[in-house]
């Protein structure tokens, strides 16, 4: 008896960890059109343009969770490079973003401010190829980081609002612990604890998980 093959998913993600400090750069990519977006790709562009090149993917843009060093300093250099727009973050983190030129030499990391094609707020939508991700705005790491959330995959990429057992910092400027808190507990649980999420850094996990066993944020943490 012939087991049916499954269905390929509409979307698929490689995770290409750049910069000293780790980041976990997502390339995402539509498999019915093979049309893909670089996630965050604050440096290692060698490395990134390699793995572009390794999933057969074709590059159409780049999607910025917020404006850390890591996560976006390489990110004006890649879409000169290319030719590519830049979407992302939200405009609250437009003081991050033109610091980093002067983050990056105070770290040893190679880092150009730039301007993103598009600011992206609350609510909107971002393409790749055929998949449309919904914008969630996330203050509280930083004022402006958004998270990417493609509801048919029940998967969330969410910079350094949440990770595996912790929480972003609130410690930098314009840090807030409560907004971040709040942000989590009020606009990512409600998507479901079934959804995956890639953090910026360190191993992916569920909200479920989290809600779970996360010591900031678990329901029981909280309660």
């Amino acid at each position: 008896m012939n087991e049916t093959p499954k269905p390929t998913p509409p979307m698929r993600a490689a995770i290409l960890p750049v910069t000293p400090l780790q980041q976990n750069c997502s390339l995402i990519w539509c498999t019915k059109t093979m049309k893909a977006a670089l996630v965050d790709p604050g440096g290692d562009l060698d490395k990134l343009k390699a793995g572009v090149e390794k999933a057969g993917v074709t590059l159409e843009k780049i999607l910025i969770t917020h404006g850390h060093l890591d996560h976006c300093g390489q990110a004006g250099m890649l879409a000169d490079e290319l030719g590519l727009p830049i979407e992302g973050p939200h405009q609250d983190d437009l003081f991050w973003i033109e610091k980093l030129d002067g983050d990056g030499a105070r770290y040893g990391m190679e880092a150009r401010s730039f301007t993103p094609t598009r600011w992206l707020e609350h609510g909107d939508t971002v393409t790749v190829g055929e998949l449309t991700l919904d914008v969630i705005h996330c203050p509280g790491h930083t004022p402006g980081h958004v998270v990417f959330f493609h509801e048919p995959s029940r998967f969330a990429i969410v910079g350094d609002v949440l990770f595996q057992g912790s929480i972003g910092r609130t410690d930098f400027p314009m840090g807030n612990h409560q907004d971040l808190i709040d942000a989590i507990t009020q606009r990512l649980w409600p998507l479901g604890d079934d959804v995956m999420f890639i953090p910026g850094h360190g191993p992916t996990s569920t909200f479920g998980q989290e809600r779970k066993t996360n010591a900031f944020v678990s329901d029981y943490a909280l309660s």
